[in-house]
């Protein structure tokens, strides 16, 4: 039998503690601030929220942009043909496995969750014009494209490519700190370093935790359709226990075997929800509203891209805009270090062409189909749609549903969808988590990934119980305002460490 002396240095053998004791702190402690003080702690998220997008909104949506213009630079110039690993280096995984996986990690539970609800509620409040009209169709469907497509793609571009880059071909760890390495040199593993990545890991927590929370919505709207059961803020935690447990056991199976079968199982899954809507769906109306509003999405791309409303009260581009943006950024720690780990052996160009155009084409066509029926349902189907989604956005899929046949089926299919993603999303973040706190090593302890696991659903549950959405939105901006700037950093340095390495093959 072995000695708790000799397990407990098994436990940390690989962990790096000046990362994971200050975020694993840090976690505890806002946990039990926002659990113990709750009404404080939903009036300093109140705060917290107004303050940023009065006062850094543009921000969010300057750096968005840049990064979006940097990584399409990066593939279409001449260090697009660079390998992600060695020169002869080929793929780790199948085209279809990594486009599974960098689905599954990228978006998740949002698509399900926002699918018909968000091109319904711009369509009945666009931020500008009428609502509710056949002529805010396109306007709703841009809003949705643009949240949805090439930005937050290339905000995960954005930290992948520098990190398998110094990771594959460099040998640094595979961790948010090696972004920094073009200016800090060696210092990397120091304090500075330790602080990057405990933001990292910070933000990735945090980032799930929103997932992890809609996702507990969503299912908990699933299950009232099929059993009548409650909906609230009591069964949602409930359900975020009962399935972060499911999580933990997909977790220590690692990589290979538990986030890689049910990436593609569920992938497979939202195909066929897709194809069944678009069969029994307004096929026509649905096809032609895809094709008006990506042109229209396209045509509108620069202005879009830079609109700030200064003008207004900033109210609508708060809810929407700057949440994603800051979602995404949130996100961008645990999606990179996931995304670099499953990229090995693509080029830069490969790498960006597929992760922008492929998810952004592939989210669209969702959007379209979810969207389109829902909206087609309120013009020509009877109406009351709109009604009931602005009430409860969770019960959106559901309502869509309703309308098609097999309805009892699709809902339990719809049900389990979010299970999934909610598994994958907690698995992937755990993973993520675990080989940052670990120093970047791409084989973390186990018993590490299973703190992270269970944290998340934690934190998840306490931004429930302390403010819903508001509390969700408002972790996003608050971790994701750092993370921005670090982003920036870390495509300037790539750009400086790809020309010099250019100059030394000369």
């Amino acid at each position: 039998m072995q000695s708790p002396k000799s397990v407990f240095q098994r436990l940390t053998a690989r962990m790096e503690p000046w990362v994971f004791l200050p975020a694993g702190t840090l976690a505890i402690f806002f946990v039990a601030f926002s659990a113990i003080f709750t009404n404080t702690a939903a009036q300093v998220f109140q705060a917290l929220q107004s303050g940023i997008v009065q006062q850094l909104g543009w921000f969010y949506i300057l750096a968005a942009t840049v990064l979006l213009v940097a990584v399409v630079a990066l593939a279409c110039g001449r260090f697009g043909r660079v390998r992600l690993g060695g020169d002869d280096t080929r793929p780790e995984f199948g085209n279809l496995t990594w486009f599974a996986m960098l689905l599954s990690a990228g978006m998740g539970i949002g698509i399900v969750f926002f699918g018909a609800a968000e091109p319904m509620e711009h369509f009945i409040n666009p931020p500008e014009g009428e609502g509710g009209q056949p002529g805010a169709i396109k306007e709703a469907m841009r809003y949705t494209f643009f949240h949805w497509g090439l930005h937050p793609w290339a905000i995960y571009c954005a930290i992948a490519l520098p990190l398998a880059y110094f990771h594959f071909r460099r040998g640094l760890p595979l961790a948010p700190r090696s972004l920094l390495y073009p200016l800090l040199g060696e210092r990397i593993h120091g304090g500075i370093g330790h602080a990057v990545d405990t933001l990292a890991v910070l933000g990735t927590l945090f980032g799930v935790a929103t997932s992890l929370g809609l996702g507990a919505m969503q299912i908990n709207a699933g299950l009232a359709k099929l059993l009548g059961l409650p909906q609230g803020v009591g069964p949602q935690l409930l359900l975020i226990a009962g399935i972060t447990l499911v999580a933990t056991i997909s977790v220590v199976t690692g990589l290979h075997r538990g986030i890689r079968f049910l990436s593609q199982f569920n992938i497979g899954l939202l195909v066929f929800m897709f194809f069944f809507v678009l069969a029994f769906g307004p096929t026509v109306f649905v096809l032609e509203v895809f094709l008006e509003g990506l042109g229209y999405y396209l045509q509108k791309l620069p202005l879009t891209s830079l609109q700030t409303d200064p003008t207004v009260d900033g109210g609508w581009q708060a809810s929407w805009t700057l949440f994603y943006w800051s979602w995404w950024i949130a996100w961008a720690p645990f999606v990179g270090v996931f995304v670099a780990r499953i990229s090995k052996g693509r080029t830069i160009r490969e790498f960006v062409f597929t992760a922008l155009l492929v998810p952004s084409l592939g989210g669209a066509l969702w959007f379209s189909v979810l969207g389109g029926t829902g909206i087609h349902t309120e013009l020509f189907g009877g109406g009351g749609v709109a009604e009931q989604v602005q009430e409860n956005h969770a019960l959106s899929l559901y309502l869509i549903l309703e309308r098609l046949p097999l309805a009892p089926l699709t809902w339990a299919l719809a049900t389990v969808l979010t299970v999934i993603f909610f598994v994958t999303s907690s698995d992937s973040g755990s993973l993520v988590n675990d080989m940052i706190s670990s120093g970047g090593h791409r084989h973390p302890p186990k018993a590490q990934r299973l703190f992270w696991a269970i944290t998340e659903g934690v934190v998840a549950a306490v931004l429930l119980y302390a403010g819903g959405l508001q509390a969700l939105q408002t972790a996003s901006l608050t971790t994701g305002l750092p993370m921005a700037v670090f982003l920036l950093v870390a495509v300037w340095g790539l750009f400086r460490a790809l020309a010099r390495d250019e100059e030394g093959s000369r």
